[in-house]
């Protein structure tokens, strides 16, 4: 069998070469590690380390932590809602060069997940927001936060799968998150409130959730969540309509399916007394198909109408009861705790 040259197939001083010509530091850095040292080296300065009291039962106070993301030079931070709940409001960020500052809690909104703070500073390092709705399964990500207190930890994976939904919960209310990213980019305790960040260094993510090894969740950095963001920081909460219905997806009859142009909509299992809902005299099996003339075909979407634009606003609801196509007038109030 004829020997091999690989320096005249490779070159001279390329890996697999003979010894001889060794690369620099600069040469041997591939691609994917440029990448990731670029979101990390761009994007720590703007991440904080998050040190709080919170309240436990029994009353006592325990320390906490979690992590948070700068998005204004005058120390505006976004956050998880759970890193900075049962706290006094109050708390310590520390940073990658080395400050350490009081924040205060502006406002926060359970439902999301969401919470912004605010830092006494005039020149914090703002990260750029990205969008979630642009991100493709695969795509590479890095995590930076603070896990089990080591702050300024960088990992990168890739997005696993999108449109997950995580369950959260305000008082009584109960909601999906909708959108969530899953990422094998290892995540611990900690990493929550950090930043989730697309391979040009902007945020498309919270970090909220560790649902096992090689599988963490962020909360996506979209439209929607926008809104909540800018609304935290003018208002220090959002609002939401509320229906007082519970309901689930179900497919739509072929017919119908082909009429409406859809197929599915969301079932009525439970309507909740004296709420709206009962005053316009929805029932439990009314089969919900569009409201204001938007196809409803998930429960999602009916969460998604239900922002503050809708309190108090007379919504037209399509459904199909026993067979029959309906549309009713139905006046949402605010959502409350």
């Amino acid at each position: 069998m004829p020997l091999i040259d690989i320096d005249a197939i490779l070159g001279p001083g390329q890996p697999g070469s003979v010894p001889g010509g060794e690369l620099d530091d600069a040469e041997a850095l591939d691609a994917y590690s440029r990448t990731v040292i670029g979101v990390a080296e761009g994007l720590t300065p703007s991440v904080g380390s998050l040190r709080v009291a919170r309240r436990v039962r029994g009353g006592r106070m325990l320390d906490g932590g979690g992590s948070s993301v700068v998005i204004t030079p005058d120390g505006f931070m976004l956050t998880s809602a759970h890193v900075i709940a049962r706290t006094a409001g109050t708390g310590r960020a520390s940073f990658a060069d080395g400050r350490e500052l009081d924040f205060e809690v502006v406002g926060t909104d359970a439902l999301s997940d969401l919470a912004v703070l605010r830092a006494q500073a005039g020149d914090l390092v703002p990260a750029t927001l990205g969008d979630a709705e642009r991100l493709r399964v695969g795509q590479l990500v890095v995590a930076i936060g603070n896990p089990h207190g080591f702050g300024g930890s960088v990992t990168a994976g890739v997005v696993s799968a999108l449109g997950r939904s995580l369950p959260t919960r305000s008082g009584a209310n109960q909601r999906l998150v909708d959108n969530v990213i899953q990422t094998d980019a290892a995540l611990n305790p900690g990493n929550s409130g950090g930043a989730l960040a697309d391979g040009r260094g902007r945020v498309v993510g919270i970090n909220t959730a560790v649902a096992g090894v090689g599988l963490g969740l962020a909360v996506p950095i979209n439209a929607a969540t926008r809104r909540i963001i800018a609304a935290l920081m003018t208002e220090g909460r959002f609002r939401r309509a509320y229906l007082g219905l519970a309901g689930g997806p179900r497919p739509l009859p072929p017919r119908l399916a082909r009429e409406l142009g859809q197929d599915s909509g969301v079932e009525i299992v439970q309507v909740v007394e004296d709420s709206p809902a009962a005053r316009a005299g929805l029932r439990a099996e009314d089969l919900i198909v569009s409201m204001d003339e938007a196809p409803i075909e998930s429960v999602d979407k009916l969460h998604g109408l239900m922002v503050s634009d809708a309190i108090g606003r007379t919504l037209r609801v399509g459904l199909i009861r026993e067979g029959r196509q309906l549309e009713i007038e139905l006046v949402p109030t605010e959502l409350e705790g």
